[in-house]
Order: C-alpha cells, then structure tokens, then sequence
C-alpha cells in the first residue's frame, strides 16, 4: 500500500476555495468531501483537506488559528 500524505487547512468560505482551486485545474475527492470538508487531490496520494474553521478547531484543541 502506498503511503498517502493529508495536510489539513482551515479556510473561511469552502464554496469560494473549493471554486477558486477548480479553476485553477484541481479536483476534489468525492469520498471525502462533504459541507465541512473537501479533498483537493494535488498530486497521486497527496491531498489537501481543506476545512472550514469551526471543523478545522476540532483538530487543534486550545489553538488559535492564524492566517
């Protein structure tokens, strides 16, 4: 099995990311993509999980999230 690499991004607007990463050409996993969440596939077995803010914060207990 081939190892996959997740980074995970906060954003503020995932409609408006997920539109703005389309146009510049990448896709998105459906499996993983829902209205908290959208995997942007940014190369084979590297993905970025970008997550809105009050998502993102269940990961990142106590930390502020800086831009």
């Amino acid at each position: 099995m081939a190892k996959q690499i997740f980074v995970n991004l906060p954003v503020k607007d995932l409609d408006k990311t997920k539109e703005f990463f389309s146009k510049l050409g990448f896709a998105f996993n459906p499996k993983f993509t829902d209205h908290n969440a959208a995997c942007m596939i940014i190369g084979e077995n590297i993905y970025a999980m970008l997550l809105v803010e009050k998502f993102f914060r269940t990961f990142t207990a106590d930390k502020k999230i800086s831009y």
